[in-house]
């Protein structure tokens, strides 16, 4: 199993893509790229450490908590 160890809130990190779920309006389901988003390779939950895991719960909460930070489809 391999873990990245990143830690920051960039493009692809477990953070970033927390928001993204929330601001597309996408079920949450924890996961996060090795480098940019669509651009490596995707690492899933199960192979996700718990700090990881947090930091993407966290992403999707902290645009949760902003109602005006959804994408307008409209």
């Amino acid at each position: 199993m391999k873990l990245n160890k990143r830690t920051d809130r960039g493009h692809g990190s477990a953070y970033d893509r927390g928001r993204a779920d929330s601001w597309y309006g996408r079920n949450p389901r924890p996961h996060y790229f090795e480098g940019d988003s669509l651009d490596s390779p995707k690492v899933e939950k199960k192979d996700m450490t718990e700090k990881q895991i947090s930091e993407y719960w966290a992403g999707y909460d902290d645009n949760e908590a902003d109602t005006s930070m959804r994408k307008d489809w409209g």
